[in-house]
Order: C-alpha cells, then structure tokens, then sequence
C-alpha cells in the first residue's frame, strides 16, 4: 500500500516518539541535549514536519544514529542485465 508523502514523515514521526519513550528520554531533555528547540521536536512528534538536520541531531542525541547512516544505501541497478545477474545467484 503507498503512502503520500505526508503519511510516512507522520508515521516516522510515530516510530520516533515510541523509541524515544521507549529511551526514557524526556522532550525538554531532548531539546537541551540536541539543540533542537522543544517546540520542533513537538511539532515534527505530532506532524512529522522537521527539517532534515534537526531530524538529525535529534536521531543522533537519542543514540540512533544509524537510522540516518543507512538512508538511501541501498545499491540501484545500472542495467536490466545487472538485475538479471544479481537473480541468477
């Protein structure tokens, strides 16, 4: 099922929040320790609208970076032929 853009940044935002519970770690202590202010950690937990480096810092603070780390890593195929030989194995 796709989503529109809206609907994932809102259930990413979901994800977040549950993790950053999860952490024990407190909005207000959140903003102090990433810099980002309390009020766009509260709208991006809310509505899923950050920008990309407040996103950043706060997913970094929380100790997850590697969520960001594995962004857009995974390989494109250059070639129908390539995709042909990656199924082959």
């Amino acid at each position: 099922v796709l989503k529109t853009p809206q609907e994932m940044a809102v259930d990413a935002a979901t994800r977040f929040k549950d993790m950053r519970k999860a952490k024990k770690i407190k909005l207000k202590d959140l903003s102090k320790n990433s810099g980002v202010p309390y009020s766009t950690i509260r709208r991006f937990e809310s509505s899923g609208e950050i920008s990309f480096l407040s996103l950043v810092k706060i997913v970094s603070t929380i100790g997850e970076d590697e969520e960001i780390a594995n962004l857009f890593t995974r390989r494109i195929p250059a070639s129908i032929e390539e995709i042909i030989r990656e199924n082959r194995r």
